[in-house]
């Protein structure tokens, strides 16, 4: 790794990053969020709905929500009001209420999907048994925000883990509630990724010049 400066090959190779906008994605308004989820009714995309809905309500990292498996969210009969999953980057538990209208579209996924519940709530198209992939997830939502003519450049995964994150944050101003909703281990991270004012958002916590953990 140390060397590949020094390797012709390696020096023709074009950065996965050039040309593309990797800072901060923007969080989806609610504006926004009632246009996708339109599109997605008017589409019949039944299936991308509830993931959509499902990222919003989940403030789950990529990777993390495409391995959620049926059992996650359901108990008996019903969708579960509040689920906890292990987070990948992190392997420790983060738990998030899934509000009404979601519950409504995931009931109706599943009840399309079928499958126990071992199986992942949003198979691969490849491998049934696997489930689908981050790249696959981050297509879809460049889909999405596409459509309802939005720049897929400022907009990725983590708009979707941010938006509702940024909606709590700027109605009560809790950082230490988003962190715990997050699963960020440093209220510190918390901050940076809502990018909001260090300052204030330490100040409302009272923790200006402290750190957390």
């Amino acid at each position: 790794m140390g060397y590949s400066r020094f390797d012709p090959a390696m020096q023709r190779r074009v950065a996965w990053n050039s040309g593309k906008n990797v800072g901060t994605k923007r969080p989806l308004t609610q504006k926004q969020i009632w246009a996708i989820r339109f599109h997605l009714d008017r589409e019949g995309r039944l299936r991308d709905k509830a993931l959509f809905d499902l990222a919003i309500d989940s403030k789950l990292r990529g990777c993390d929500l495409v391995k959620i498996k049926i059992g996650d969210v359901v108990a008996g009969a019903d969708i579960r009001n509040r689920a906890i999953v292990i987070q990948q980057k992190t392997n420790r538990p983060v738990q998030f209420e899934l509000t009404a209208d979601v519950r409504t579209t995931l009931l109706a996924w599943l009840e399309r999907r079928g499958g126990s519940t071992g199986d992942y709530l949003f198979p691969s198209r490849v491998d049934h048994a696997g489930h689908m992939s981050t790249r696959q997830y981050a297509r879809l939502v460049d889909e999405w925000v596409t459509a309802i003519g939005l720049r897929k450049s400022e907009y990725g995964t983590h708009s979707l883990r941010r938006t509702k994150a940024a909606m709590i944050y700027r109605a009560t101003g809790n950082i230490r509630a988003i962190q715990i909703l997050l699963g960020h281990t440093k209220i510190e991270n918390t901050v940076r990724y809502l990018g909001v004012d260090v300052e204030d958002a330490l100040n409302r916590a009272g923790i200006a010049g402290g750190h957390s953990s």
